[in-house]
């Protein structure tokens, strides 16, 4: 278990070696925040001291190894355009984008079980298919686009719900369920999979020979085993959500973290950019280290084969 745990713990640590470098090169290829900042006729004497009182007149390698060393040590460096340091400005963005997130998450993750469930539970399969249908037509609207009809439907044309922003719990309804609707296909997929695989299995048939109910057969065996294989899927998916969220917090005109980054992208904000991608990467690397000790524990093979 140690060599496991050690295995995953340098491959967190690589993945993220990575992740400083991609962010470091991609923020700087949105070009240089000194142009922005000055008028077209700003003289070249005064370009060159705005540069370097950011510090943007080094070479690029010192440049680079000023930020990895602070990075190491939470330092980000302020943010050009706020002047406030960009790591606060990050964490002040990134419970709203965690509500988001999370909220979605475990509204799609439930309704998918309690979905699936129903559909075993069902005399009919013709059920099981029809939902599943209805979750993959859902799956095949991309959300930006989903998350702008919820709002001309319930918004504009029925005025019951806030349009865009965060004001109060009702701004939550329409962002989460575009997010978890999205997502209830992928969820919904495996469990039926796995439920379909097991019906036929030896200790199935036994617990129905013994007298159990369907309903206790479903929950107590096949559910159980039906979520070991989603574990890992659903972590990674949480991740990809904290990242993902960048477009429907524009179309909602969100206040998290995603939108910040594009803004930050747009305003050539280096130390905000840099700060943003690598706060979502070690939250995304976390859920992934999390997640691959729960299978772990849950499936001693993981641990011995990997």
């Amino acid at each position: 278990m140690i060599r496991f745990i050690t295995a995953r713990a340098a491959r967190a640590v690589a993945t993220l070696l990575v992740v400083v470098i991609v962010a470091f090169v991609l923020a700087r290829m949105a070009g240089d925040p000194v142009l922005l900042m000055l008028p077209p006729e700003a003289p070249p004497d005064q370009v060159e001291a705005t540069r370097a009182s950011l510090g943007l007149d080094e070479p690029i390698v010192i440049q680079f190894f000023y930020f990895l060393g602070g990075a190491m040590t939470g330092d980000f460096g302020d943010s050009i355009r706020q002047g406030a340091p960009a790591l606060d400005i990050v964490l002040e963005r990134l419970p709203y984008t965690l509500e988001l997130a999370i909220g979605s998450f475990l509204l799609g993750f439930g309704a998918a079980v309690a979905v699936a469930v129903w559909g075993e539970l069902s005399p009919y399969p013709a059920v099981r298919n029809a939902m599943l249908w209805v979750a993959t037509a859902r799956q095949a609207i991309p959300p930006y686009l989903f998350g702008i009809l919820m709002i001309l439907v319930f918004s504009i044309w029925l005025g019951m719900l806030p349009a865009i922003g965060r004001t109060s719990y009702a701004s939550y309804v329409l962002p989460i369920v575009t997010i978890a609707t999205f997502e209830v296909a992928l969820y919904l997929r495996l469990i039926n999979g796995s439920f379909a695989k097991s019906r036929n299995e030896d200790y199935v048939r036994t617990a129905l020979a013994k007298g159990a109910s369907r309903t206790r057969v479903v929950l107590t065996h096949q559910l159980p085993n039906a979520l070991v294989p989603l574990i890992t899927v659903a972590g990674v998916n949480l991740g990809v959500l904290l990242g993902g969220l960048v477009v429907l917090e524009t179309v909602f005109n969100w206040p998290g973290l995603g939108r910040l980054i594009v803004q930050g992208v747009e305003q050539r904000d280096y130390p905000v950019v840099q700060a943003g991608v690598l706060v979502i990467a070690i939250i995304f690397v976390v859920i992934n280290f999390v997640v691959d000790m729960l299978y772990a524990v849950i499936d001693p093979r993981v641990r011995v084969t990997k």
